[in-house]
């Protein structure tokens, strides 16, 4: 089982955390066209490699956090909180 670390309460097992998928999605404004709302909702990246996405430790603190991820070998590379920026050193 995968393990995760809280930003504010530590290591936890992988079943006390949801994804909420991946970070930083820009919603498209209110009089976008159909089929921009479309993409928006439907599709996404799913790339092979570092990805960061936002988990929230659901049966814990209930707190939201973004966490870069390997999406082969599953290795986190970073924990960080919703307010801080990704870190400098894992931009692609």
């Amino acid at each position: 089982m995968m393990q995760l670390q809280c930003p504010f309460c530590g290591y936890r097992p992988e079943n006390e955390f949801d994804c909420g998928g991946t970070t930083a999605i820009a919603r498209p404004p209110i009089d976008c066209s159909d089929e921009v709302w479309g993409d928006y909702l439907f599709f996404r990246v799913n790339p092979k490699g570092l990805h960061a996405e936002r988990w929230r430790h659901t049966f814990g603190c209930g707190q939201w956090f973004n966490v870069v991820r390997d999406t082969v070998t599953h290795e986190v590379s970073a924990v960080y909180r919703i307010t801080e920026s990704r870190p400098r050193a894992l931009d692609p």
